[in-house]
């Protein structure tokens, strides 16, 4: 479904600040593929999304997706068919706006908007539906401006809002960090049952290792921009976190290694 060809992302290149975040990133999805990507900060986790999603195009590399060259496309081209929740709960919503008028531009997400009435009588019988699913009383708030919910509250909006009509890969960039531990529970919970219900190929960036493991049928970690760890199957469903944590530091130190050696040679 989605293919990577040796992904390579620089920012300031050529430059006295040059950094490589992601340095010829090879890596396969299949549709209906859950992969919990982690890795330490500055590993390339979050650049790898955005690279996903359009916010950068690729300096050196491919982006196919089912065959077709994406890597040049823009943001809004892909978000056609990409859905995507950031981890700042403010950021995939508009709080001027209210519950149905956030999700009426979700619905609309990557097609012509024009001057018609902005919340069909139809789409507000959807929108009661989806919302009923999230069991926090949303439903019964359609007028009320997003700004006024609270952070679990607006999170699991942008999560309805994502998959209202389901995208073909839904990314998720750290989307419970801002979250206290309670409402981050729920979230994940309200992620899982979206994911598993609508069967969405998705790919997740977390810290938490714990929650990597637990979910997804795949775990990739990434170290100074590339994959050093691809787990999935029985493999994964069998791995712990202590591990993980060997794994880490083996592949961690194998690679410190090699670049030793290049320098050096």
């Amino acid at each position: 479904m989605i293919q990577l060809k040796q992904f390579t992302k620089y920012f300031h290149r050529d430059g006295v600040d040059q950094v490589l975040a992601l340095d010829g990133i090879d890596l396969g999805v299949q549709k209906g593929d859950f992969i919990s990507i982690i890795g330490s900060n500055g590993a390339g986790k979050s650049t790898l999304l955005n690279g996903l999603a359009g916010t950068y195009a690729p300096d050196d590399g491919q982006i196919l997706f089912g065959g077709k060259d994406i890597g040049q496309w823009p943001e809004h081209r892909r978000a056609t068919f990409i859905g995507r929740v950031f981890q700042d709960p403010l950021m995939g919503t508009c709080g001027a706006l209210t519950v149905e008028q956030n999700l009426a531009l979700a619905k609309r997400r990557g097609k012509r908007r024009g001057f018609a009435l902005g919340v069909k009588k139809e789409d507000r019988q959807l929108f009661e539906d989806r919302l009923k699913e999230l069991g926090l009383g949303l439903e019964n708030r359609l007028g009320d401006r997003v700004g006024l919910l609270s952070g679990g509250q607006r999170q699991a909006l942008t999560m309805l809002m994502a998959t209202v009509i389901p995208p073909q890969v839904l990314l998720l960039d750290e989307h419970t960090a801002a979250l206290d531990p309670k409402t981050a529970r729920q979230i994940l919970d309200l992620t899982r049952k979206i994911i598993d219900d609508r069967h969405l190929t998705t790919l997740m960036v977390t810290h938490n290792m714990r929650i990597a493991i637990q979910m997804g049928n795949r775990l990739i970690m990434l170290h100074h921009g590339k994959i050093i760890l691809d787990i999935k199957g029985e493999e994964k469903r069998s791995l712990t976190q202590e591990e993980l944590v060997a794994r880490f530091y083996d592949r961690q130190k194998k690679e410190d290694m090699l670049t030793d050696r290049m320098l050096l040679g």
